[in-house]
Protein backbone atom coordinates (compact mmCIF):
# COMPACT_ATOMS: atom_id res chain seq x y z
CA UNK A 1 0.00 0.00 0.00
CA UNK A 2 1.21 3.51 -0.87
CA UNK A 3 -0.61 6.42 0.77
CA UNK A 4 -0.64 9.99 -0.50
CA UNK A 5 -1.55 12.52 2.19
CA UNK A 6 -4.07 15.23 1.43
CA UNK A 7 -3.20 18.90 2.15
CA UNK A 8 -5.47 18.79 5.22
CA UNK A 9 -3.40 15.92 6.70
CA UNK A 10 -0.03 17.64 6.40
CA UNK A 11 -0.23 19.60 9.69
CA UNK A 12 -0.78 16.30 11.54
CA UNK A 13 2.23 14.76 9.77
CA UNK A 14 4.38 17.72 10.78
CA UNK A 15 3.19 17.44 14.39
CA UNK A 16 4.09 13.75 14.51
CA UNK A 17 7.52 14.42 13.04
CA UNK A 18 8.18 17.17 15.57
CA UNK A 19 7.20 14.84 18.43
CA UNK A 20 9.54 12.09 17.24
CA UNK A 21 12.40 14.57 16.88
CA UNK A 22 11.76 16.01 20.34
CA UNK A 23 11.72 12.60 22.01
CA UNK A 24 14.92 11.49 20.27
CA UNK A 25 16.78 14.65 21.24
CA UNK A 26 15.57 14.34 24.84
CA UNK A 27 16.77 10.74 25.01
CA UNK A 28 20.10 11.69 23.46
CA UNK A 29 20.62 14.30 26.15
CA UNK A 30 19.77 11.76 28.88
CA UNK A 31 21.93 8.97 27.43
CA UNK A 32 25.00 9.51 29.59
CA UNK A 33 27.41 7.06 31.20
CA UNK A 34 25.47 4.98 33.71
CA UNK A 35 22.08 5.40 32.02
CA UNK A 36 20.24 2.10 31.67
CA UNK A 37 18.65 1.24 28.33
CA UNK A 38 15.47 0.33 30.20
CA UNK A 39 15.38 3.86 31.63
CA UNK A 40 15.53 5.27 28.09
CA UNK A 41 12.63 3.00 27.13
CA UNK A 42 10.59 4.12 30.16
CA UNK A 43 11.26 7.81 29.55
CA UNK A 44 10.25 7.36 25.92
CA UNK A 45 7.01 5.68 26.96
CA UNK A 46 6.23 8.56 29.31
CA UNK A 47 6.76 11.19 26.58
CA UNK A 48 4.64 9.26 24.08
CA UNK A 49 1.77 8.85 26.55
CA UNK A 50 1.98 12.47 27.68
CA UNK A 51 1.66 13.62 24.05
CA UNK A 52 -1.42 11.47 23.50
CA UNK A 53 0.48 9.45 20.89
CA UNK A 54 0.80 5.71 20.26
CA UNK A 55 3.95 3.60 20.02
CA UNK A 56 4.48 1.80 16.73
CA UNK A 57 6.76 -0.75 18.41
CA UNK A 58 5.06 -2.25 21.47
CA UNK A 59 2.72 -4.52 19.51
CA UNK A 60 4.91 -4.73 16.39
CA UNK A 61 5.26 -8.39 15.38
CA UNK A 62 6.60 -8.82 11.82
CA UNK A 63 7.71 -12.14 10.38
CA UNK A 64 11.39 -11.41 11.02
CA UNK A 65 10.93 -10.69 14.76
CA UNK A 66 10.32 -13.03 17.69
CA UNK A 67 6.84 -12.05 18.80
CA UNK A 68 5.75 -8.49 19.72
CA UNK A 69 8.69 -6.12 20.24
CA UNK A 70 7.25 -5.05 23.61
CA UNK A 71 9.21 -1.79 23.99
CA UNK A 72 8.86 1.84 22.95
CA UNK A 73 12.21 2.61 21.32
CA UNK A 74 15.04 0.68 19.66
CA UNK A 75 18.36 1.01 21.51
CA UNK A 76 21.25 -0.44 19.49
CA UNK A 77 24.71 -0.32 21.09
CA UNK A 78 28.10 -0.63 19.37
CA UNK A 79 27.88 -3.67 17.04
CA UNK A 80 24.05 -3.67 17.15
CA UNK A 81 22.57 -1.66 14.29
CA UNK A 82 18.84 -2.37 13.90
CA UNK A 83 15.90 -3.32 16.14
CA UNK A 84 17.99 -3.14 19.31
CA UNK A 85 15.71 -4.38 22.08
CA UNK A 86 16.13 -2.41 25.34
CA UNK A 87 17.57 -4.56 28.10
CA UNK A 88 19.35 -4.20 31.44
CA UNK A 89 22.55 -2.53 30.24
CA UNK A 90 24.16 0.65 31.57
CA UNK A 91 25.82 2.85 28.97
CA UNK A 92 29.52 3.66 29.19
CA UNK A 93 31.45 6.59 27.78
CA UNK A 94 32.50 5.73 24.24
CA UNK A 95 29.53 3.49 23.48
CA UNK A 96 28.12 4.08 20.01
CA UNK A 97 24.37 4.26 20.53
CA UNK A 98 21.60 4.30 17.92
CA UNK A 99 18.09 5.33 18.95
CA UNK A 100 15.30 4.51 16.49
CA UNK A 101 11.74 5.68 17.14
CA UNK A 102 8.41 5.47 15.31
CA UNK A 103 5.25 7.04 16.76
CA UNK A 104 1.69 7.58 15.58
CA UNK A 105 -0.05 10.83 16.52
CA UNK A 106 -3.59 11.60 15.35
CA UNK A 107 -3.39 8.72 12.91
CA UNK A 108 -0.13 9.60 11.13
CA UNK A 109 3.27 7.99 11.71
CA UNK A 110 6.78 9.45 11.68
CA UNK A 111 10.00 7.42 11.99
CA UNK A 112 13.55 8.59 12.71
CA UNK A 113 16.91 7.33 14.00
CA UNK A 114 20.09 8.96 15.31
CA UNK A 115 23.53 7.55 16.11
CA UNK A 116 25.97 9.21 18.51
CA UNK A 117 28.82 8.45 20.87
CA UNK A 118 27.96 8.47 24.58
CA UNK A 119 30.09 11.09 26.29
CA UNK A 120 30.77 12.77 22.96
CA UNK A 121 34.37 11.59 22.55
CA UNK A 122 34.36 8.73 20.10
CA UNK A 123 37.14 7.30 17.98
CA UNK A 124 37.65 8.76 14.53
CA UNK A 125 36.41 5.47 13.07
CA UNK A 126 33.12 5.79 14.97
CA UNK A 127 32.70 9.43 13.97
CA UNK A 128 33.38 8.53 10.34
CA UNK A 129 30.69 5.83 10.46
CA UNK A 130 28.11 8.25 11.79
CA UNK A 131 29.15 10.97 9.34
CA UNK A 132 28.81 8.61 6.38
CA UNK A 133 25.22 7.71 7.26
CA UNK A 134 24.32 11.36 7.82
CA UNK A 135 25.83 12.41 4.49
CA UNK A 136 24.11 9.53 2.72
CA UNK A 137 20.80 10.55 4.28
CA UNK A 138 21.30 14.14 3.13
CA UNK A 139 22.05 12.89 -0.40
CA UNK A 140 18.92 10.79 -0.48
CA UNK A 141 16.81 13.72 0.71
CA UNK A 142 18.39 16.00 -1.89
CA UNK A 143 17.33 13.55 -4.61
CA UNK A 144 13.74 13.39 -3.34
CA UNK A 145 11.36 15.54 -5.39
CA UNK A 146 8.21 15.09 -7.48
CA UNK A 147 8.96 13.09 -10.62
CA UNK A 148 12.07 11.44 -9.17
CA UNK A 149 12.16 7.64 -8.95
CA UNK A 150 12.84 5.57 -5.84
CA UNK A 151 15.98 4.29 -7.57
CA UNK A 152 17.29 7.86 -7.72
CA UNK A 153 17.16 8.07 -3.92
CA UNK A 154 18.72 4.62 -3.46
CA UNK A 155 21.50 5.46 -5.90
CA UNK A 156 22.27 8.77 -4.15
CA UNK A 157 22.49 7.04 -0.77
CA UNK A 158 24.58 4.16 -2.10
CA UNK A 159 27.06 6.45 -3.86
CA UNK A 160 27.95 8.14 -0.57
CA UNK A 161 28.28 4.91 1.41
CA UNK A 162 30.33 3.19 -1.29
CA UNK A 163 32.65 6.18 -1.72
CA UNK A 164 33.25 6.11 2.04
CA UNK A 165 34.35 2.48 1.74
CA UNK A 166 31.52 0.73 3.58
CA UNK A 167 29.74 -2.50 2.51
CA UNK A 168 25.98 -2.11 2.00
CA UNK A 169 23.36 -4.57 3.20
CA UNK A 170 20.13 -4.50 1.15
CA UNK A 171 17.94 -6.62 3.46
CA UNK A 172 16.58 -3.61 5.34
CA UNK A 173 16.16 -0.04 4.14
CA UNK A 174 13.80 2.89 3.92
CA UNK A 175 10.07 2.69 3.37
CA UNK A 176 6.87 4.60 2.98
CA UNK A 177 4.96 5.75 6.05
CA UNK A 178 1.48 7.12 6.59
CA UNK A 179 -1.29 5.68 8.73
CA UNK A 180 1.03 2.72 9.45
CA UNK A 181 4.76 2.45 10.08
CA UNK A 182 5.94 0.28 7.19
CA UNK A 183 4.43 0.78 3.75
CA UNK A 184 5.51 0.59 0.16
CA UNK A 185 7.64 1.70 -1.53
CA UNK A 186 10.76 -0.01 -0.19
CA UNK A 187 13.88 2.16 -0.50
CA UNK A 188 17.11 0.19 -0.68
CA UNK A 189 20.33 1.85 0.44
CA UNK A 190 21.81 1.31 -3.01
CA UNK A 191 20.24 1.00 -6.42
CA UNK A 192 19.96 2.09 -10.02
CA UNK A 193 18.71 5.57 -10.92
CA UNK A 194 15.59 5.95 -13.02
CA UNK A 195 13.96 2.82 -11.60
CA UNK A 196 10.95 2.26 -9.36
CA UNK A 197 7.97 4.23 -8.14
CA UNK A 198 7.65 7.86 -9.20
CA UNK A 199 7.46 10.29 -6.27
CA UNK A 200 4.38 12.51 -5.87
CA UNK A 201 3.53 15.42 -3.55
CA UNK A 202 1.95 14.15 -0.33
CA UNK A 203 4.10 11.00 -0.15
CA UNK A 204 5.81 10.34 3.19
CA UNK A 205 9.10 8.43 3.10
CA UNK A 206 11.40 7.23 5.86
CA UNK A 207 14.94 7.19 4.46
CA UNK A 208 17.44 5.29 6.59
CA UNK A 209 21.02 4.58 5.55
CA UNK A 210 22.75 2.22 7.97
CA UNK A 211 26.14 0.55 7.78
CA UNK A 212 28.55 -1.80 9.52
CA UNK A 213 32.24 -0.96 9.46
CA UNK A 214 33.61 -4.04 7.69
CA UNK A 215 30.76 -6.37 6.71
CA UNK A 216 27.33 -6.49 5.10
CA UNK A 217 26.28 -9.57 7.07
CA UNK A 218 23.86 -9.44 10.01
CA UNK A 219 23.31 -11.85 12.88
CA UNK A 220 20.31 -11.94 15.22
CA UNK A 221 20.60 -11.91 19.01
CA UNK A 222 19.00 -14.54 21.21
CA UNK A 223 16.27 -11.96 21.97
CA UNK A 224 14.98 -12.61 18.44
CA UNK A 225 15.12 -8.92 17.50
CA UNK A 226 18.47 -7.18 17.86
CA UNK A 227 20.50 -7.28 14.63
CA UNK A 228 24.30 -7.05 14.92
CA UNK A 229 27.25 -7.02 12.57
CA UNK A 230 28.47 -10.57 11.98
CA UNK A 231 32.06 -9.54 12.72
CA UNK A 232 31.37 -7.52 15.88
CA UNK A 233 32.23 -4.33 14.01
CA UNK A 234 30.76 -0.99 15.01
CA UNK A 235 27.66 0.31 13.23
CA UNK A 236 25.67 3.50 12.58
CA UNK A 237 22.16 4.38 11.40
CA UNK A 238 20.56 7.72 10.46
CA UNK A 239 16.92 8.20 9.48
CA UNK A 240 14.44 10.98 8.74
CA UNK A 241 10.82 11.05 7.67
CA UNK A 242 10.43 13.37 4.70
CA UNK A 243 7.37 14.76 2.95
CA UNK A 244 7.45 15.09 -0.82
CA UNK A 245 6.27 18.61 -1.62
CA UNK A 246 5.48 20.40 -4.88
CA UNK A 247 9.13 21.37 -5.33
CA UNK A 248 11.27 19.03 -3.21
CA UNK A 249 11.24 17.35 0.19
CA UNK A 250 10.51 18.67 3.66
CA UNK A 251 12.22 16.95 6.63
CA UNK A 252 9.56 16.34 9.29
CA UNK A 253 11.82 14.82 11.96
CA UNK A 254 14.53 17.50 12.01
CA UNK A 255 15.88 18.26 15.49
CA UNK A 256 14.51 21.54 16.88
Amino acid sequence: MIEILSPSELPRARATGALVARILQTMKARATAGTNLLEIDRWTRDMIVEAGAVSCYVDYAPSFGDGPFGHYICTSVNDAVLHGKPHDYRLADGDLLTLDLAVSLDGIVADSAISFVVGGRGSQADLDLIDATERALAAGIAAARPGARIGDLSHAIGQVLTAAGYPINLEFGGHGVGSTMHQDPHISNDGRPGRGYTLRPGLLLALEPWIMADTDELVTDADGWTLRSATGARTAHSEHTVLITEDGAEILTLAP
